[in-house]
């Protein structure tokens, strides 16, 4: 990891789950963090976080690479590619993420959690309780760990507890590129948190801090949905001793009911709209009218944007496709 302070090489990264084909959304996002970093002069990361055996779709992986190639997002580095920070696959990646629990237990900022979803339930429907599930409180913290827990944890052949993050009362504060000013007391709004499952998934939290650190990416763009998890992954950065990368939350797209664009939206996937005949220049022309890079859409590649690109021009609202996207994309 580069040092506090110290000069980085300009590294963008894209990070898509193989749990579905890409979408206009994914694609607008994805558009955006090349620009970001082209712009810059930097180099371009693929990084696939399939963390999740139950979610992955065999296929989706390779879909989403032919399908951002064909809109010309080419990237430097990533699975099948390689590159100085190999491999680019999470679920490859396990030793690097041990690692950094074994980094967050010397430092005595995890423990042990037996806790069940229930139990937390149970405590929001307590007199004095919030609606829902509610932040793990400091009080359920383990008083005192006994010495040696967590070499014992590891050696147990089947480990009866997740581990938490123990974070801190102070406020995180960030300006992010899209949206602004953000502030978040992560111990009001999310309480300690899981780092590894109960049955040994990584939580997505502690993965992508991990590997953004060690493939020293400096900025990270993204779609808003995840603009709730910066403040726990900055103090969990901190906590791991690494510089905190900038950050660009790109609003969503929804579609024409207004709602995020989803697996039951397979007519806006790139591989939907190639297979209508739509143009990567029409689409790409569409996405960047939409962000507010152009008056108009007109066709357009993504290397023709690079000189009118800046954060100051893209628009901070999500955005509605009408009721005939296709046929709107098919006139670009």
């Amino acid at each position: 990891m580069a040092a506090r302070g110290e000069a980085r090489e300009r590294r963008g990264r894209y990070a898509p789950s193989p749990t579905g084909l890409i979408h206009v959304g994914n694609a607008r996002t994805a558009l955006v963090a090349w620009l970001s970093v082209r712009r810059r002069g930097g180099t371009f990361v693929w990084r696939l976080e399939d963390l999740d055996p139950p979610r992955v779709v065999p296929g989706t992986a390779e879909a989403a690479q032919e399908d951002l190639a064909w809109l010309g997002l080419e990237w430097d580095e990533g699975p099948g590619q390689g590159g100085p920070f190999a491999p680019y696959v999470q679920s490859a990646r396990t030793a690097h993420y041990e690692a950094a629990l074994q980094t967050l237990a010397d430092a005595g900022r995890i423990f042990p959690c037996r806790r069940s979803r229930k139990d937390l339930m149970e405590l929001a429907s307590a007199p004095h309780g919030g609606g829902g599930l509610p932040p793990y409180p400091a009080s359920l913290r383990p008083r005192r760990l006994e010495a040696g827990w967590y070499a014992r944890h590891l050696a147990a052949a089947r480990p009866d507890a997740a581990l938490r993050f123990q974070v801190h009362d102070g406020l995180v504060r960030f300006e992010d590129r899209v949206q602004g000013t953000v502030e978040e007391r992560v111990s009001e709004t999310v309480g300690d948190f899981v780092l590894k499952r109960r049955d040994g998934l990584y939580a997505y939290q502690l993965a992508v801090v991990v590997d953004d650190l060690l493939m020293e990416i400096d900025e990270v763009v993204r779609g808003a949905d995840l603009l709730a998890s910066t403040a726990r992954q900055i103090q969990l950065i901190e906590a791991l001793g690494g510089p905190v990368p900038a950050y660009a939350h790109v609003p969503l797209v929804l579609n024409a009911e207004g709602e995020k664009l989803s697996k039951r939206d397979d007519g806006l996937t790139l591989r939907a709209l190639r297979a209508d005949g739509i143009q990567p220049e029409q689409l790409t022309g569409y996405l960047a009218y939409t962000l507010g890079l152009c008056a108009r859409p007109e066709p357009c590649r993504p290397e023709d944007l690079l000189a009118a690109f800046s954060w100051d021009a893209l628009s901070p609202d999500d955005w509605r496709l009408p009721d005939d996207a296709t046929a709107v994309l098919s006139q670009v």
